[in-house]
């Protein structure tokens, strides 16, 4: 399991102009069951991505492919967990 950080960069002024793409790359992530809870990381400091499914190598391909990270608005950070307890409702991630 992986927990992506994208954190604005100097060039947060350009999101507006790659949000679309931005979107639909999200939308694809979670369509494809890589992607598990994607939310704003506050206050408005960028987002955070939980993936669940995938090798590092797979998701750091992805993660190049956002049209924000493409575009320097953000940048990339990806955290491996390997998770031991989980509520019964999350047991599924311990696989």
């Amino acid at each position: 399991m992986f927990v992506v950080l994208l954190r604005f960069s100097a060039n947060k002024g350009a999101a507006g102009q790659h949000m679309p793409g931005h979107r639909e790359w999200i939308e694809r992530g979670v369509d494809d069951g890589v992607f598990l809870l994607v939310g704003g990381i506050q206050p408005g400091l960028g987002g955070a991505i939980v993936a669940h499914g995938t090798s590092r190598e797979e998701l750091e391909s992805r993660v190049a492919a956002d049209p924000f990270v493409a575009e320097g608005v953000v940048s990339a950070e990806i955290v491996e967990i390997a998770p031991q307890l989980a509520d019964d409702r999350l047991k599924f991630l311990l696989a």
